[in-house]
């Protein structure tokens, strides 16, 4: 399945308002009860600024009183903030702990701008790499082991659970489980510079077979081309030196400097999220990603001729 258009977090209910799955419930839970609390405290301080302006020369002077003043700049607010700070942090406990034994992982590194995805064995060695999408199983709790390659970036998917930051330097966790078979936004949510709000992803669910065909031909190498067409994409894919950046198993390209296109036309959009994946928008990105979105590191092709972008299109497609 693909989507059609790069993932978004509109809509209604908001996304983080509209769990689908058991990680994300509790944070609705959180929301609703900060939106609460918040809705009586702002209550109770217009309660009192209205008895201070308007009400009877004897409520104003207990309003302004030293015994209030304790109370409601105090005490209460110490109350309150930590009831729900140690509410939240239960909530988020088992949400961010290490890995168990057995549990499914999942490395994500952040990036300038896009993310570096690896799948883990039990020994937490990365047997598969992909970029800007995650593919989990369906009922199955996953942990997301989450690091950044240069700043902070946080990793946000609103239907499955909360944000985590992804620090230099630092490896932080959480776990995500979706109940139902789709795709979910997910977004880069704390600001990293340049086109941090086109730094998308998409975690895509699967029912238990299908993940695990999916999985099977994500781990073999790239196809070789069939077509004489899909034989000159590769010739001007290695004639342009993409090879440097970017891996493709089963050939000699293996750069690391940007994402690996092994299964790249297998995937549900490019240019993090932000466009649906397909030949057009393959050789768009090709030739001008810069106009696409502007400061990434991908540099744009434009001396490239129609005929050499619609066959390295063609090739980089047949990539499944």
């Amino acid at each position: 399945m693909k989507t059609e258009t790069a993932p978004g977090l509109s809509g209604w209910p908001p996304p983080v308002l509209d769990p689908a799955g058991p990680f994300a419930g509790p944070i609705e839970v959180v929301s609703w009860v900060l939106f609460i609390m918040g809705g009586v405290v702002l209550t109770i301080v217009l309660i009192a600024l209205g008895i201070a302006l308007f009400g009877p020369r004897e409520w104003r002077r207990r309003v302004g009183g030293e015994r209030i003043v304790w109370i409601g700049g105090l005490a209460f607010p110490v109350v309150v903030l930590t009831g729900l700070l140690i509410y939240g942090l239960n909530v988020t406990a088992r949400v961010t702990a290490e890995p168990r034994p057995g549990e499914m992982r999942v490395r994500v590194t952040g990036e300038m701008w896009w993310w570096r995805v690896a799948y883990l064995d039990d020994q937490g060695r990365e047997v598969i790499q992909d970029a800007n999408e995650v593919h989990i199983p369906v009922g199955q709790p996953v942990v997301f082991e989450l690091e950044s390659a240069d700043v902070i970036h946080s990793f946000w998917v609103p239907r499955l659970g909360g944000k985590t930051d992804m620090i230099p330097g630092r490896r932080n966790f959480m776990r995500l489980q979706a109940d139902e078979a789709g795709v979910f936004g997910g977004q880069c949510a704390e600001y990293c510079g340049g086109p941090h709000a086109l730094m998308g992803f998409v975690v895509v669910a699967h029912e238990p077979a299908a993940y695990a065909q999916w999985r099977a031909k994500q781990a073999g190498p790239a196809v070789a081309p069939a077509m004489p067409q899909l034989a000159r994409g590769q010739a001007v894919f290695d004639a342009n030196g993409c090879g440097a950046c970017h891996t493709v198993r089963g050939t000699e390209y293996n750069g690391l400097a940007g994402p690996d296109l092994t299964h790249v036309g297998a995937r549900q959009s490019i240019g993090a999220g932000i466009l649906p994946n397909n030949q057009g928008t393959l050789a768009g990105w090709i030739s001008d990603s810069q106009g696409i979105k502007p400061g990434n590191r991908m540099p744009s092709y434009p001396v490239l001729t129609g005929a050499d972008l619609r066959d390295v299109a063609a090739y980089l497609d047949s990539l499944k």
